[in-house]
């Protein structure tokens, strides 16, 4: 059964990778068109608002990669609701563990690799999180050395 979940388990990582540099894509361009011109003007703090939305739009695309791993799950008869299966994709997703749900034997591998998966992924949304307040701060800067 290892070689059937990595089967299924690869693909679905390779699906959430692209899911999350689209969404990554899309909204640190988003920050930098909103932002360019806010930063100048009214300082820092108009930076937190995109700051924020950036982080939300990120997080929910990780909620949407938690609901893809939750709906394999249910596909394949682990759990017998949506609610029970997003749960138990959350716990791995974030490596949290919990292991008061757990799936088959047969399946158990999956989680794993969505744990790995999870990680990639919040790596990816914090180096982006990272990389908009290093962008946010140097345009502060130079804001503020225009106005010397």
């Amino acid at each position: 059964m290892t070689l059937i979940d990595l089967a299924i388990g690869l693909p679905t990582m390779l699906a959430c990778l692209i899911l999350q540099v689209s969404v990554t894509f899309w909204v640190v361009k988003y920050y930098l068109r909103l932002s360019a011109g806010q930063l100048a003007k009214s300082g820092w703090l108009a930076g937190i608002r995109p700051l924020m939305m950036v982080m939300v739009v990120m997080m929910a695309g990780n909620f949407l990669q938690m609901a893809i791993w939750g709906a394999i799950f249910l596909f394949l008869g682990e759990f017998d609701s949506m609610h029970a299966a997003f749960y138990h994709s959350a716990v791995n997703f974030t490596t949290l563990g919990y292991g008061d749900l757990v799936m088959s034997d047969e399946r158990k591998l999956l989680g794993p690799l969505e744990a790995a998966n999870g990680v990639l992924m919040f790596a990816i949304t914090s180096a982006a999180l990272m990389s908009v307040l290093q962008h946010m701060i140097k345009a502060h800067l130079v804001s503020g050395e225009k106005k010397q």
